[in-house]
């Protein structure tokens, strides 16, 4: 395994996380590790798709920060706006990466449209006790299967979003602003999973309410909460059809035993689901990634 490390002070192999990736010989099987030491590393980082397996180990989180600040209107190097997909701070398009005990940020703030902190689009992504900080489109789950264990995601509208069949374990989810939108899934037609929450917490900010848990960006959207807290912000209908009534026959939209003041499952939207109990035993996180055991690099 090769070992590379960073250090935004020195004394290290390289200064900035992007010289460190690039430093991997192009289509190398060599898996990698990429130890980032504490610091903010001010750069927008790309995993290319032909890049080996790569951990990339941070020492701690909340001092460990990757940050850049584009958003949709920012101008691209053609001099016309990125718009969302351009918009990452970090972008994984190599299967096989994990990242630790790092924050990714997109520091582009409130208001300013779309601000993807993290951009994963590749198969079988791992991300553990990482913290995903930004507003509008946090998160964007691309292609493949993805694991979210012990993370911090945080944001206001649509702050979890895209296809991936994405599991999110023991994670918080933290919102930003009133009448605002936790997932956004395009679950593909036919796909068993999409978006898998267990033993998860949400949570809201000071006097933030009405909080949906999803809206359908796409026709067969599927997302579950499986044993949820939920705090007060959490609006009593939980689920939005984003203005497309017809959405609500081809969207899946579950819960079971979520708990808390934001858990009011008599007065969910009525197209949505409460699982039984026999019917929760189907969300493990084998079946869900499709055998697929997200341990290990």
């Amino acid at each position: 395994m090769r070992m590379i490390t960073v250090s935004a002070q020195g004394e290290a192999d390289y200064r900035r996380l992007q010289e460190a990736i690039d430093s991997i010989p192009a289509g190398s099987g060599e898996a990698t590790t990429i130890r980032l030491r504490p610091g903010i590393y001010e750069e927008k980082v790309t995993v290319p798709k032909d890049a080996p397996p790569i951990l990339l180990l941070g020492e701690d989180a909340e001092r460990t920060i990757v940050t850049w600040s584009d958003n949709a209107h920012t101008l691209g190097p053609d001099g016309e706006p990125l718009g969302t997909f351009r918009t990452g701070t970090l972008n994984v398009f190599a299967a096989n990466f994990t990242a630790e005990n790092v924050t990714i940020r997109n520091a582009s703030g409130p208001g300013t449209g779309q601000a993807v902190a993290a951009f994963v689009d590749a198969d079988r992504a791992v991300f553990r006790r990482v913290r995903l900080l930004g507003d509008q489109d946090t998160l964007y789950a691309g292609g493949g299967k993805h694991y979210y264990d012990d993370c911090c995601i945080e944001g206001d509208v649509d702050y979890i979003f895209g296809p991936a069949t994405a599991v999110f374990d023991r994670c918080r989810l933290h919102n930003k602003r009133s009448r605002s939108y936790i997932t956004a899934a395009s679950t593909p037609e036919g796909a068993a999973f999409g978006y898998v929450f267990l033993d998860c917490e949400i949570t809201g900010g000071d006097g933030v309410r009405d909080v949906y848990l999803g809206r359908p960006w796409r026709p067969y959207a599927h997302t579950a909460f499986i044993r949820t807290r939920m705090d007060g912000c959490v609006a009593p209908e939980g689920w939005h059809n984003w203005g497309q009534p017809d959405r609500e026959k081809t969207s899946r939209y579950e819960e079971y035993g979520s708990t808390g003041e934001g858990a009011a499952p008599e007065k969910r939207a009525d197209w949505s689901r409460q699982l039984s109990a026999e019917e929760a035993k189907d969300y493990r996180i084998l079946r869900i990634l499709d055998g697929w055991h997200p341990e290990g690099y």
